[in-house]
């Protein structure tokens, strides 16, 4: 299992050589509040001076630090200054070059660190790597964090804590991440901002291991001996004391080594019974342990997702492309490709299949009976006409001379202008296939087609030549649709079969509804002797009759509507008149006229009640109107489709190849349409270089299956 951290350190170099962070890999990051002391646990891990120190914010940047245990008989390493030593530290901002000078390990860090968070305390969540070999030192993978803060300094920004806290929540809320969460042991541990936050992170505690830090700085008369008990804030990976140098220390260059002796000593006196439980060595031990147990938790996982990355980018690497050899033929295959994609997409036999909304042919086929469909039958046969409309075109139809029956000239311009509301809803038909029919570019571009995005020119052209063909078909079409309105426009066929039984029905209607008036009329009006000398009978209406019973439209006051109403102002009449001859035209008050006055001097009155027979005509108009627009809306909801698909959507989808080749495929285009896109050749090199460091992966955990590491 000892061989399970370098696997781990094996697995980030070569994902740092590709500058991804795409693998959670296993490791340990430090976190606390600022000054308590994390810095000095790294360095007592590592055993050298190589961090920066001060007080504020010193740890601007995450450092990974990779330690790397190498035996004391391996070859000594060189710096550029031909120095020998048996630790050496490598940066890999730094490429190869080897630090055996721990001084310019710090000076390095301290040197990045400035070079990208600036001199004025400012953060950054880039991290800074850098690997330590020696063979003093246990294998282990930590993160150094900014230490938690709460007040800005300097010329830090105002939100300066929160940007602390989402830097340190982005690394511990990997769960391949061990925290270690440090404390100093002069504070309440209650009040520990860095348990505070792995709890948020790990609130089982199963990945946070806890740090006591200056235990020789507590008040006289108090000790840790509760804290490290666990009887304070129990910790499940435990808490371990630890004794720090003291900035009298370093500033004395007191080593490490003395430090760690001097530690030993302070917990054999003060903790005897704890001491072999606590301190640096005992730390590096736990930490080592812990996180090889961690790692080979991890790795089963880790293993699948190193699968599935390679996958994906083995897909995103073909989709790239190689470079172009054959430049004819590749635009060839490509213009076929589009074509043949555009094609299938309408006819629904697209590889790629959408499946959030209708694309291309299923929304074409939406569009002619669902959309269109339901807005014809949502058009009213008798929309926009009002019974008096409908009244005042029969007699503007019969001109000066009254007529006895319902002119058909009326009939045949009141269902033409209904007819006509139908041309609006077709050429909107039109329109809105058309708009499809734009879309299936885009869409045959994003998904189907992916190679048209390395050649961005190439794309262009193919989008203007389909959208220029798309434009020309646009008025064709629509002269079509409107040429088969203006048809039914043209003649309106009586003659229609299923017109005619619709009148035959109606004549049937009208005729039973005649009878049944005559049955009724004994029955409704009593015949009185001095009327009765003056009827021919109830059917017998002559056209003076029909005028007197029309004159209300001019003004007088209509009789009452039936046949009694009818008798009565019209076999009357004569009678009336010879009577108005001697009274002064009905001056009397039983008088129907009573209160006569000269008709021009009389305003229209808008609205009335109509007569039996102007009722009886308009209904007979309203029930042809309906009828023969329904045949006509028949038509027209099978037509428009038909039309739209032969002039528009069949056209392009048989001449879309001959034209994408005729526009395009010419020996002085190629240069200019197979440029590809300016970052497609770093977009592919990136990913090559991702898909072997993937593979390079795979081979270490096989490797360490194959050794039974796990």
């Amino acid at each position: 299992m000892e061989a399970l951290i370098p696997v781990i350190n094996k697995l980030q170099d070569v994902f740092n050589t590709v500058g991804a962070d795409i693998i959670q890999l296993p490791q340990i990051a430090v976190v606390g509040t600022q000054s308590s002391g994390k810095s000095s646990v790294l360095e007592s891990l590592v055993g050298r001076d190589l961090l920066p120190r001060g007080t504020g914010v010193v740890t601007r940047r995450p450092l990974i630090l990779q330690l790397v245990h190498v035996d004391p008989g391996d070859a000594r390493k060189n710096d550029d200054g031909g120095r020998e030593g048996e630790e050496w530290g490598k940066f890999l901002h730094t490429k190869n070059k080897i630090y055996t000078d721990f001084d310019e390990i710090r000076q390095e860090i301290e040197a990045e660190t400035d070079r990208i968070s600036g001199n004025n305390k400012g953060i950054s969540d880039e991290p800074i790597h850098l690997k330590i070999f020696s063979p003093h030192v246990v294998n282990l993978t930590l993160v150094d964090l900014p230490g938690i803060t709460k007040v800005p300094v300097g010329d830090q920004p105002k939100d300066i804590e929160v940007q602390i806290r989402d830097l340190i929540l982005k690394h511990i809320s990997n769960p391949n991440c061990i925290i270690l969460a440090v404390t100093a042991a002069n504070t309440d541990m209650a009040t520990s901002e860095a348990l505070k936050v792995a709890r948020e992170v790990d609130p089982d505690g199963r990945r946070t291991l806890a740090v006591v830090t200056k235990l020789d700085l507590m008040d006289a008369g108090t000790d840790a001996m509760d804290v490290l008990m666990g009887r304070v804030i129990p910790v499940k990976l435990g808490l371990i004391g630890v004794v720090n140098r003291s900035q009298l220390d370093i500033n004395n260059k007191k080593s490490v080594a003395d430090a760690i002796r001097d530690e030993h000593a302070f917990l054999q006196k003060k903790y005897p019974s704890l001491a072999n439980r606590n301190g640096t060595k005992y730390l590096a031990r736990t930490l080592n342990r812990l996180l090889m147990h961690h790692i080979r938790d991890c790795l089963p996982e880790l293993k699948t997702r190193i699968n599935v990355l390679a996958a994906q980018y083995q897909s995103l690497l073909s989709s790239y492309g190689e470079p172009v050899e054959d430049q004819s033929a590749t635009l060839l295959q490509l213009i076929t490709k589009f074509a043949t994609e555009y094609c299938n997409t309408i006819e629904g036999t697209a590889k790629y299949i959408e499946t959030a909304e209708l694309c291309g042919g299923a929304r074409i086929c939406y569009i002619f009976h669902e959309t269109f469909g339901r807005t014809l039958e949502s058009v009213d046969p008798l929309g926009g006409l009002s019974t008096i409309d409908i009244l005042t075109a029969i007699r503007n139809a019969t001109g000066p001379r009254p007529s006895l029956f319902v002119p058909e000239i009326s009939f045949e311009l009141l269902v033409k202008k209904q007819v006509k509301r139908l041309e609006e809803p077709s050429l909107r038909c039109v329109e809105l296939v058309h708009e499809e029919m734009q879309r299936i570019i885009q869409h045959c571009s994003n998904y189907s087609t992916q190679e048209l995005q390395r050649f961005p020119k190439l794309h262009e052209a193919i989008v203007e030549v389909v959208t220029s063909l798309l434009r020309k078909r646009l008025p064709i079409t629509n002269e079509m649709v409107h040429n088969l309105v203006a048809i039914e426009l043209a003649y309106i066929n009586t003659k229609h079969p299923d017109f005619a039984d619709a009148c035959g029905v109606l004549n049937n209607n009208i005729e039973e509804q005649r009878r049944n008036r005559m049955r009724e009329l004994p029955a409704a009006v009593p015949r009185d002797k001095s009327l009765g000398k003056g009827l021919g009978g109830p059917t017998t209406v002559s056209s003076a009759d029909h005028l007197a019973s029309g004159a209300d439209v001019d003004g007088a006051k209509a009789p009452a509507a039936g046949p009694q109403g009818e008798q009565e102002g019209t076999g009357t009449w004569r009678g009336m008149l010879k009577k108005g001859e001697g009274d002064g035209l009905g001056s009397g008050p039983g008088s129907p006229l009573k209160g006569a006055v000269n008709l021009l001097d009389v305003p229209v009155p808008v609205a009335r009640k109509l007569s039996s027979r102007e009722q009886r005509d308009c209904e007979v108009i309203e029930r042809l109107i309906k009828s023969y627009f329904l045949i006509v809306r028949k038509n027209i909801q099978d037509s428009v489709p038909k039309a739209v698909m032969h002039f528009l959507v069949n056209h392009v989808k048989d001449s879309l190849q001959s034209e994408l080749v005729g526009q395009l495929y010419k020996s002085g285009l190629l240069n200019d349409l197979l440029t590809e896109s300016e970052d497609m050749a770093q977009r592919r090199k990136e990913a090559a270089d991702m898909l072997q460091a993937l593979q390079k992966a795979s081979q270490v955990i096989a490797e360490i299956r194959e050794t039974h590491l796990w």
